[in-house]
């Protein structure tokens, strides 16, 4: 006979599934994986995941959504890092009595440290990191750079954050 789980350790290992069975794929392409072209491909980029992950809770009747926003990564020792402020993609699963839970199948964690989230949607067309036009021809210097700096702030030290105790994250 089987022995039950409780939910956060069945997401938990879900999480972990997708993280030993997809391999991480930088991709700089716009667009997402179906997650049957993931499962398929066996790799993808932190979108891919996050998609595949936020699919797989859903059909267990959960909510989930996808985040899009910055991973911290000083150390750059985190898949999906290109340093500190590194666009990333990542899922929020709610669980019952405890809430909107941060998973990230790309480094096999739950919970929001190194994740400074920016967007959060059901679907991740609906949080593209960035998305424009360009008009020009093929000799204009096209670039972006994005600095993220992230340190620890209490609202004592900056009223513009919501009391929360403890440390916060805060986007510079």
């Amino acid at each position: 006979m089987a022995r039950p789980t409780d939910t956060l350790s069945l997401l938990k290992d879900i999480s972990n599934g997708v993280f030993t069975q997809i391999s991480y794929q930088s991709r700089d392409t716009e667009g997402t994986q179906s997650p049957i072209e993931t499962l398929d491909r066996r790799r993808g980029s932190c979108r891919d995941l996050a998609v595949l992950l936020a699919e797989a809770a859903r059909t267990l009747g959960l909510g989930s959504r996808i985040v899009s926003g910055y991973l911290s990564d000083a150390e750059e020792s985190l898949s999906g890092s290109a340093g500190s402020g590194s666009t990333h993609a990542w899922v929020e699963i709610f669980v019952p009595g405890a809430g909107w839970i941060a998973f990230d199948p790309t480094n096999r964690s739950f919970g929001s440290r190194n994740l400074i989230p920016l967007a959060v949607a059901r679907n991740i067309a609906q949080v593209t990191p960035v998305a424009g036009n360009f008009v020009g021809t093929n000799v204009d210097l096209l670039s972006m750079e994005v600095l993220v700096r992230v340190e620890s702030a209490s609202a004592q030290d900056n009223p513009l954050l919501a009391p929360r105790g403890g440390a916060d994250i805060a986007l510079v």
